[in-house]
């Protein structure tokens, strides 16, 4: 007992000796080193990021007065209600929309050459470089009533069709503007999976529909996954295109935001309209994280 009382004490003076050694001192300089390294950083995303969000937290409860009223309204507006749910099918549609467009863009991108996979590349970069406000009045002038789009409608006989002022020209325009957003990510998933996979199901005996969804389709959900994601979260927070190819009678929630603080000077309706927007944001990529937790493996398949 005795022995291993003094064993005891002779480890803890033996700790406390390493820290007050030398070496216990550089490594508490160490990281008070990395410390002030980090605290500008630290700082600055305490600024520009945390700071405005808690603002307009703060606003949203008490502006006018301190309460929960603004939020009540958003709740029970029939029109803040009719928004939400314009911005949120309008922002699923133009997710849809951009997989199905990117999909088979991002897979022809793997298999042509170099030289194509580059010009492919610099097509989907390009509008990127162009002002998003130029895009919008370009898609203005082909979508109104009496432009190239509807000339060309009624010379094949389709007749008259209403894109500006709807749902569906905010779609096309947002689809355009967030293409890239799809495009990219599905390509770096799609190129990492092996191209004989699916001859190697075939073999087997699976018909190439079949092979494609059980086995290629699988293992390009990271790609599906983070873009979709991607794209949705910036549709929810679109103001340039809805504005100028929608409908004022059918706002969506970044313009009823704007018309909230700078038509009406509702800035405590405005915040709240902004803070369950970012709500929406923050849900929409915890579901995601929840789906992809689960790993992206083809179905039936043993991890081994």
């Amino acid at each position: 007992m005795t022995a291993t009382v003094n064993q005891s004490d002779t480890e803890r003076i033996q700790l406390g000796a390493d820290a007050g050694s030398p070496r216990g001192g550089e490594r508490w300089r160490e990281t008070a080193r990395h410390l002030s390294l980090t605290a500008p950083a630290f700082l600055l995303i305490t600024l520009f990021f945390a700071f405005p969000i808690i603002v307009v937290i703060v606003v949203s409860v008490t502006d006018p007065v301190p309460g929960l009223q603004n939020y009540a309204w958003v709740f029970t507006s029939p029109l803040a209600l009719r928004s939400a749910l314009t911005t949120v099918v309008i922002s699923l549609s133009v997710t849809l929309i951009c997989l199905l467009l990117a999909y088979p863009y991002a897979h022809l991108m793997t298999i042509v050459s170099e030289r194509t996979r580059a010009v492919m590349t610099l097509l989907v970069m390009v509008p990127l470089w162009t002002s998003i406000l130029v895009r919008t009045l370009a898609w203005v002038v082909l979508l109104q009533d009496t432009g190239p789009v509807n000339a060309f409608f009624e010379t094949v006989g389709i007749g008259h069709v209403q894109l500006i002022r709807t749902p569906l020209g905010v779609a096309i325009g947002m689809a355009q503007v967030l293409l890239p957003f799809m495009v990219m990510p599905l390509y770096s998933s799609i190129s990492r999976i092996e191209p004989r996979l699916v001859p190697a199901a075939q073999s087997l005996g699976a018909r190439p529909v079949v092979a494609f969804f059980k086995v290629f389709l699988p293992l390009s959900k990271p790609g599906i996954f983070s873009g979709s994601i991607t794209v949705f979260i910036l549709a929810l927070g679109f103001y340039i295109i809805p504005s100028l190819l929608g409908s004022p009678q059918d706002p969506m929630f970044p313009s009823l935001i704007q018309l909230q603080v700078s038509g009406f000077l509702e800035w405590g309706r405005g915040t709240a309209l902004g803070v369950c927007l970012l709500a929406a944001a923050l849900l929409a990529l915890f579901l995601v994280t929840k789906l992809t937790k689960s790993g992206f493996t083809v179905p039936g398949a043993q991890n081994r």
